[in-house]
């Protein structure tokens, strides 16, 4: 009875959205296991904005931010390829390379992408600056069940990890909105000013398991 009872509350905390302002996960080495997994209410959505910042050394592809459903792994995925200047984005398994990215080594960027399914028209905005809006899928919206992951990219629905497209290094401030947030509120968001809050995901109240070896720190920025 003491043991259901432990069990029962910890599945209420782990329910319990936490804000992690001034935090970051920190997901210290190259597995095929560890993340962090999301959940949300909301099943459809017809356009989505995703913001993050990211900090990291590889010099590999990696995976930034992977939403998938049991029809479409690649359903909204943010993928950093090899090449220093190309940020790819998938929306309902279909791909738009964006590049000119300038994406440092060593050093905190910040990223926010869009997509409408009724234009179909994506675009990415890279540390303040946007990319062109290019058309990569249109006329269905994203349907659930959806599950979101940090730290690897699912090549099946909440699974198939693969360790050359892990993330190594800091994640903080993810937001994700069931709309294409207004081109001011992205730049709020990319110079650290007041914005709306993400509807889909907060993460001043994100719900969120984390599995294997990833960590919650306090926010690591440069001192001047």
């Amino acid at each position: 009875m003491t043991l259901l009872l432990l069990l029962v509350m910890l599945t209420v905390c782990a329910a319990i959205p936490q804000d992690l302002s001034d935090k970051m996960f920190t997901f210290p080495q190259e597995t095929n296991t560890a993340h962090v997994r999301l959940t949300t209410s909301r099943q459809n959505l017809r356009a989505v904005t995703v913001c993050l910042r990211s900090f990291t050394d590889l010099r590999r592809d990696h995976v930034l931010f992977s939403l998938a459903t049991p029809s479409a792994p690649n359903e909204f995925l943010i993928y950093k390829v090899a090449a220093n200047d190309e940020i790819d984005l998938y929306t309902r398994n279909n791909r738009g390379n964006f590049r000119g990215q300038d994406y440092k080594l060593n050093m905190w960027h910040s990223i926010c992408s869009t997509w409408d399914s009724t234009s179909g028209l994506a675009q990415v905005w890279f540390d303040g600056k946007p990319s062109s809006r290019k058309f990569i899928s249109s006329g269905s919206n994203i349907n659930g069940p959806i599950i979101i992951v940090f730290g690897q990219e699912q090549d099946s629905h909440g699974g198939g990890f693969d360790i050359n497209q892990s993330f190594v290094g800091m994640l903080s401030d993810v937001h994700m909105w069931d709309f294409t947030l207004h081109p001011c509120e992205i730049q709020n968001y990319m110079d650290d000013l007041n914005f709306t809050p993400g509807n889909v995901l907060n993460w001043r109240a994100l719900e969120f398991q984390t599995i294997g070896r990833v960590l919650i720190e306090d926010k690591q920025m440069t001192c001047h």
